[in-house]
């Protein structure tokens, strides 16, 4: 028997620390028969056979020149219409990419804050049908402008940037919808990250929303635009 377009599919997962993983992504790919691979930061970057590529978020800037390779990667799999996910760190490179302005956000969003979503959302194929606003973890001290011919989707109280569209098949999310309680137990004991969580008033409640609905919703969403 042939396999399903949905049983064939194969992602690359760009990543850049291993504590920064797919989280609730992984359990939905598997669910959905999507195969995927990680690539870890510094090595060969090669898009091969796979479909798809999911650009993860890490303690890095876009703008570091140690990122130059991996943004000219990103850069060459959009020129080559390959749908492409993006989130937090990886949703600067995918701006960057496109010619926006990477820079550092007037003041660091980390933890748990609500989004909200523009109009533009609404009839999304990944976004439509999210309540506005839905509450998502953050962690990021850098935000981006909107790169040329994208449509911004979403915004918070404290990042102008949330989410943008590109050509259909490219999207890019600033908040963090894969993150799982375990990981934000993970990232607030990691040493790079300790510089962060130190400068918060309460320590962050891994447990203060439930975004696996949410990350189904968006992924599942992606994956249908290819």
């Amino acid at each position: 028997m042939m396999k399903s377009d949905t049983a064939a599919r194969s992602l690359l997962v760009l990543r850049h620390e291993p504590f920064e993983h797919l989280g609730y992504f992984e359990e939905i790919l598997e669910n959905q028969n999507v195969s995927f691979v990680y690539s870890d930061l510094n090595d060969f970057l090669d898009l091969g056979a796979h479909d798809g590529l999911i650009v993860m978020g890490g303690p890095q800037s876009a703008n570091d020149s140690a990122m130059s390779a991996e943004l000219h990667f990103v850069q060459q799999a959009i020129d080559a219409k390959t749908p492409v996910l993006g989130i937090c760190l990886g949703a600067q490179l995918i701006a960057k990419a496109l010619g926006a302005h990477v820079y550092r956000n007037r003041e660091k969003e980390i933890g748990w804050a609500p989004v909200y979503f523009h109009p533009a959302a609404e009839d999304d194929a990944v976004f439509a049908g999210l309540p506005s606003p839905s509450m998502f973890f953050h962690w990021h001290s850098e935000t981006f402008t909107l790169p040329p011919g994208a449509d911004s989707l979403a915004y918070s109280d404290k990042c102008r940037q949330q989410a943008f569209r590109y050509h259909e098949v490219v999207y890019a999310v600033q908040f963090h919808p894969e993150i799982t309680p375990e990981m934000i137990l993970d990232w607030s004991a990691q040493p790079v990250n300790r510089g962060d969580a130190d400068t918060l008033e309460d320590p962050l409640d891994p447990y203060a929303a439930d975004t696996a609905p949410l990350a189904q919703h968006i992924l599942e969403g992606w994956l249908a635009t290819f």
